[in-house]
């Protein structure tokens, strides 16, 4: 009876601890709508809109989700305009703070992956960070993961992100 109980609550646990992806309404990125094509603002402080984010989920308790990348980048272009659908607005908005910091072509804003251990010149960008309010690197694992995300189809990057959102 032990045992079987166990068992059950060990099943149960990741069922819980899971967030679910939104619905999506595209299959492909070839029917994303192009809405941004500069993302990122190379202006902008990134010390300054970090501090900001997680400013923002120490009160609102969810994740931070850094967003590193550059213009000239056609997967972050894809994500960044992913992210603009609807439904992916109302599911971000419900569980990260984001940010997005331009990391030109890997010569700028380097300090704020650097804060998380990532030294190494980027692998590729798309890049996100995930952390924890208090700063934890969450998806340490596989930042890279969306760096082809042109590659990848719209719900294995909604998965992703539902995966770190809890």
């Amino acid at each position: 009876m032990t045992r079987a109980l166990a068992l059950l609550l060990l099943l149960a646990i990741p069922a819980l601890a899971a967030v679910p992806a939104p619905k999506l309404s595209i299959t492909s990125f070839q029917q994303l709508p192009v809405v941004l094509t500069q993302p990122y603002d190379e202006s902008a402080n990134a010390e300054a809109a970090v501090a900001a984010a997680f400013a923002r989920a120490q009160k609102s308790h969810k994740r931070v989700l850094i967003d590193l990348g550059g213009n000239w980048c056609v997967d972050c272009i894809v994500l960044a305009n992913f992210l603009k659908l609807p439904e992916m607005q109302r599911f971000m908005a419900a569980h990260y703070e984001v940010v997005t910091v331009d990391v030109g072509r890997f010569n700028r804003n380097l300090q704020i992956p650097a804060r998380f251990g990532i030294t190494k010149k980027l692998e590729g960008v798309p890049a996100l960070l995930i952390a924890t309010p208090d700063g934890k690197l969450v998806n340490g694992k596989d930042i890279f993961a969306t760096a082809s995300a042109s590659e990848m189809t719209p719900k294995t990057v909604a998965d992703y992100l539902a995966k770190y959102a809890s």
